[in-house]
């Protein structure tokens, strides 16, 4: 597959079901991501921070929005239903997107480990045979770069602090890494999504490439690594969620549901 352009038509069966499940990952992990962000507004350390994690919000659910109109162009349905609509069972999202923000460190721990995730799988489309894909990809590294410096500088500050903030980064990452395996699950369509260029990293690349960024960190910081997740550890990119999704669907979609035939 080289260069497609976005015509249901012109794409095999069996490739297009792999493209449409990689496309829920990517937008579901985005809207579920997002939505978490912006659980921050006005609650936040400081006025700062409820203005950066506004701002990122915006963007995750931003780009959600791009993916979720790339599967309506390939006839999945209106984009609104797919981000509100679809149920628990149905969504794509990572596990680790969807726990409950918890205490600053853990979010702080949980949104850094992701967003690392994110720069690297960013970086293995933008040279995808799907075009607007890879688009889409080119646009959204510039902003991830923003996100990630954010948190990492965040990370940063309170691992180096030493007393109670670092003490709670030490807990939140022993809360935060039993979720992370599942990041680097393309899912059960990974043979042909690899094959076919959608993302030029199979699961193995991925997960190197993110470890090798997050073990240079630690050893900066001095904080003892937690072991190797068991990949593939497919959960959430096969529909098996936690209770915490339900209830933050619920949450997120109560006005859609009520208005379901409103353009938003």
């Amino acid at each position: 597959m080289k260069n497609t352009d976005a015509c249901p038509s012109s794409i095999p069966p069996q490739l297009r079901t792999a493209l449409v499940d990689f496309l829920y990952q990517l937008a579901d992990d985005e809207l579920v991501v997002g939505h978490r962000n912006s659980e921050w507004l006005g609650v936040a350390p400081d006025i700062e921070e409820d203005v950066a994690f506004a701002s990122m919000a915006q963007d995750e659910i931003g780009h959600a929005t791009y993916f979720y109109g790339l599967l309506e162009a390939l006839g999945e349905g209106r984009a609104d239903d797919l981000a509100f609509v679809r149920t628990v069972t149905e969504r794509r999202n990572a596990v680790l997107t969807e726990q409950q923000n918890g205490d600053w460190a853990t979010t702080i721990i949980r949104h850094y480990l992701y967003d690392l995730f994110e720069s690297v799988r960013l970086k293995a489309l933008v040279a995808s045979a799907y075009e607007p894909v890879a688009q889409g990809a080119n646009k959204m590294l510039r902003e991830e770069y923003y996100h990630l410096l954010h948190m990492g500088t965040w990370f940063r500050r309170l691992a180096m602090n030493g007393g109670v903030a670092r003490s709670r980064i030490e807990c939140a990452l022993a809360l935060v890494w039993k979720d992370v395996a599942d990041l680097f699950t393309l899912g059960e369509h990974r043979e042909i999504l690899v094959r076919e260029g959608i993302i030029t990293m199979d699961e193995p690349e991925l997960y190197a490439a993110w470890e090798r960024e997050v073990t240079q960190v630690f050893t900066e910081l001095q904080l003892q690594w937690p072991g190797s997740p068991q990949l593939p550890a497919e959960r959430g990119r096969v529909g098996q969620h936690t209770i915490h999704l339900q209830t933050l669907l619920a949450d997120m979609g109560e006005v859609y549901l009520t208005y379901p035939q409103t353009n938003w």
